[in-house]
């Protein structure tokens, strides 16, 4: 089992704690966080999240693996509109900001959905090398920040709209 944990962080001044939206699907805190899934140790399959029994050959042994923190952009979309319960990010129609989603492709290992940390489709390039990344998710009634994984891109893309 990875350890899953508390980090503290400082918003106007005051510390506050910072706690993954769910335990056991990222490392964290860490520098470097990592995907927690799941690998088979009788056919090798890799699945993300990790599940309790191998949807390839059925054992019911299924160990912690941690997968890459890099991976390339499969396809992407952007998230238009805010979406309907139980999506829990405190945001109203008003304060809703469009988020990119993407499928990312990590080694060869397995295809991970997620947010990205860019939403202009000009600057998004199925393709590219993505990275794993936490960023705030909300802020609970008692200050809490939720935080949540997303993948952003390692070199920035030239717009195609500046040429």
């Amino acid at each position: 089992m990875f350890d899953i944990d508390v980090e503290i962080g400082m918003r106007e001044g005051r510390r506050v704690p910072k706690v993954a939206f769910a335990p056991d699907v990222f490392t964290w805190p860490a520098d470097e966080p990592r995907l927690i899934g799941g690998r088979c140790p009788t056919c090798a399959a890799v699945t993300f999240p990790q599940v309790a029994s191998c949807p390839r050959c059925g054992s019911p042994e299924m160990a912690q693996h941690l997968l890459p923190r890099r991976g390339s952009l499969w396809t992407w979309t952007t998230q238009d509109f805010l979406p309907k319960e139980p999506y829990a990010s405190g945001e109203t129609p008003e304060t809703f900001r469009p988020y990119g989603v993407g499928l990312v492709q990590l080694g060869d290992e397995v295809r991970v959905e997620g947010r990205l940390t860019e939403s202009d489709p000009a600057r998004l390039r199925i393709g590219m090398e993505v990275e794993l990344v936490v960023v705030p998710f909300r802020v609970d009634d008692d200050g809490t920040e939720i935080v949540t994984y997303a993948f952003q891109p390692v070199r920035p893309v030239q717009d195609q709209r500046d040429r």
